[in-house]
């Protein structure tokens, strides 16, 4: 059944219900109240019938008492007056002690009933006349009324109600019966007419169906114009549930439903601008999930993703301001890497923010960095931390990834932590922005691994894994950038090309494990020996190669000389024995040597091979003379060094001379 029904039931159900118990309790009244009134009038009537039927009795006997007074020759003047005085209907004198009937004969009092010792009448029988006696002598003198018609009819005149004989044997359906008593002999029925109220009864049932009808419209009414506004709801509802949240429900009356569109309207109208700023949020995040794989997948400039994950973490929580740090394990500190909206002593220039550091385990960062578990709250910030009224922050942590297949993944280690401050609204950070910065957190923790991983294998690709110094491939690289540099700037670059003495002879006798331990601490002593400016690399075998920035020809023979001395001087201890070394270096400077790496490169090596002809253990400065215009001497294109090239002279100074 339908509101609609459901409503129009209960409202038949509350009007008619009253109005039917009402002609109910009505009909039931009126019927009670006609039962009561005539068993009044029965009740009247009876006793009024007994009250007139004792008067008529006492008149009678009053008129037998008269006749049995007078003298006997004056009775029968008495008896005729009484009669026309309607006294009486018929005055007989009778002997006292009437003589024997014959069989078959009647009395001529038969049918008189006695009014001082009624007897009981014969089935089917009916008193003729009521008679009073009075006795006098040996006459008795018998007064009767005749109960006729006319006698009958003024009893019930005066009773106002039907009076009719009656029989012993005959029960008396309706009306009341009277038993003969003294004054009252006779067997009567007293009946009134039935007061029936045909008209209420033919009125209430119509007056039932005009309410019922009337109750129904009504009920229609009153259900359409309840179930209307209800049923625009509901209509508007399915609308907005898919999706349409610019309906609107007209508001027809002020009452509760009236009340209940406009609270409908402006739960769709907060609803639409709810889900319109949630879609500019989704596209703005969209935009900045895009940019941050675009930068994950195309760069590996850790600042700069560092900066794209910290904005579209802002983004995605609404927050003010955010702090990116990392843990620098050397020093034991939080160390910021890129900030955005940061207030008090952290407002600084990104370029200075790596300044602002944080020690492991102090404050709420430095909690989040020692303990790994994040933490959220509001105003509980150290003094040293970045000023605030509610903020979170979680950990950055690297990916386990376990050594081998199979093997359970090792617990991830906390790399820094990203925090956010001031949730724009004043809201505190609930858990669901707990989880989106867990998320960025977890690709910031992927990003700087990458990054480091990146890094790392960059390194082991141009650093040569036996000596830790720099390979070939690099330095072809750092060469041409430094000549660049000093090109721009007007600058000298010394180059040395370094090569140990014998260094096969090693191999042979001590054998190659040895030669290995040669060769590492020989590119020791060469790291120990120069500046931090200062670049060595291993250029293959025994041979190096180092670059000098700032410096001429003559701080390169200084440094020529002094690593020549470091390892001279001091022999390579393998297992216990001995290893004498001694190296020969070729000094060659940028620009007097060469116009380009290649020519600089060139002639360091010719260099190198003159110092070798002037047997070994020595150095020996490039000639500018011995360059060519290909940077390559005639001599050297095959590969094979031709010693007639190369002046074998010491270290001299030249016109343009930087000291080490």
């Amino acid at each position: 059944m339908t509101l609609r029904g459901r409503l129009t039931t209960a409202f038949l159900v509350v009007v008619l219900g009253p109005v039917l118990l009402g002609s109910i309790f009505v009909a039931v009244t009126v019927a009670t109240v006609s039962r009561d009134r005539t068993a009044e009038r029965l009740d009247h009537a009876a006793t009024t019938v007994r009250t007139g039927l004792a008067a008529t009795c006492r008149q009678l006997q009053a008129a037998a008492d008269a006749v049995a007074v007078v003298p006997p020759d004056a009775r029968w003047d008495v008896v005729g007056q009484l009669i026309a005085r309607g006294l009486a209907t018929d005055i007989r004198i009778v002997a006292t002690t009437p003589p024997p009937r014959p069989p078959g004969a009647t009395d001529e009092l038969d049918g008189w009933q006695d009014c001082a010792t009624p007897a009981t009448e014969v089935a089917g029988q009916s008193s003729n006349a009521v008679a009073a006696r009075a006795v006098t002598g040996d006459l008795t003198v018998v007064a009767a009324q005749a109960t006729d018609h006319d006698f009958m009819t003024r009893l019930a005149a005066a009773a106002g109600a039907e009076v009719t004989f009656t029989s012993p044997e005959q029960p008396a359906d309706e009306g009341r019966r009277l038993t003969p008593q003294p004054g009252q002999p006779l067997f009567l029925t007293v009946t009134v007419p039935s007061h029936q109220p045909a008209f209420l009864y033919a009125v209430l049932p119509a007056v039932v169906l005009a309410v019922a009808l009337a109750a129904v419209l009504v009920a229609r009414r009153l259900a359409h114009s309840t179930t209307r506004p209800l049923g625009e709801l509901a209509w508007a509802a399915d609308r907005v549930a898919d999706g349409e949240l610019d309906t609107r429900v007209p508001i027809p009356h002020p009452d509760e439903l009236g009340r209940l569109a406009a609270t409908f309207n402006r739960m769709t109208r907060e609803l639409q601008a709810y889900v319109q700023a949630l879609t500019a949020s989704r596209d703005q995040l969209r935009g900045h999930l895009a940019i941050l794989g675009e930068t994950l997948s195309s760069t590996h400039d850790l600042h700069r993703i560092l900066q794209v994950i910290l904005r579209t973490a802002l983004a995605a929580t609404g927050a003010r301001a955010g702090l990116v740090l990392l843990i620098d394990h050397s020093s034991g500190q939080l160390v910021a890497q890129c900030g955005l909206g940061l207030a008090g002593r952290w407002d600084v220039p990104e370029a200075e923010l790596p300044q602002q550091r944080l020690p492991l385990g102090e404050g709420v960062l430095g909690g989040v960095a020692a303990t790994g578990e994040p933490r959220r709250g509001r105003g509980e910030l150290a003094s040293s931390e970045p000023p605030c009224r509610t903020y979170v922050a979680v950990p950055i942590c690297a990916p386990g990834v376990p050594e081998e297949p199979g093997d359970p993944a090792p617990f991830p280690e906390t790399l820094g932590v990203l925090a956010l401050y001031d949730r724009v609204g004043g809201d505190t950070f609930d858990d669901s922005d707990l989880s989106t910065l867990r998320t960025f957190a977890g690709q910031a923790g992927v990003a700087v691994h990458n990054v480091r991983m990146h890094e790392e294998a960059q390194r082991l690709s141009l650093t040569d894994p036996l000596t830790g110094l720099w390979n070939y491939r690099y330095l072809r690289e750092s060469l041409r950038r430094e000549v660049e540099r000093a090109s721009r700037f007007g600058r000298m670059l010394a180059v040395l090309v370094l090569d140990l003495d014998h260094f096969k002879d090693v191999n042979d006798t001590y054998g190659h494990a040895a030669g290995d331990a040669v060769l590492g601490e020989f590119a020791r002593r060469i790291r120990v020996g120069l500046r931090e400016v200062d670049v060595a690399f291993r250029q293959g075998g025994e041979e190096f190669v180092v670059l000098l920035p700032e410096t001429d020809a003559y701080g390169g023979a200084i440094v020529a000389e002094r690593l020549g001395a470091a390892v001279r001087e001091r022999p390579v201890i393998v297992d216990g024995i001995p290893v004498p070394i001694s190296v020969s270096i070729g000094v060659a400077v940028y620009p007097e040597h060469g116009e380009n790496s290649p020519q600089v490169l060139g002639a360091a090596d010719r260099a190198l091979y003159a110092a070798k002809n002037a047997g070994r253990d020595t150095y020996r400065l490039a000639e500018p003379a011995d360059v060519t215009k290909s940077g390559v001497s005639p001599g050297d294109q095959d590969g094979d060094f031709d010693p007639t090239t190369a002046v074998p002279s010491g270290p001299r100074p030249p016109q343009h001379r930087r000291g080490r």
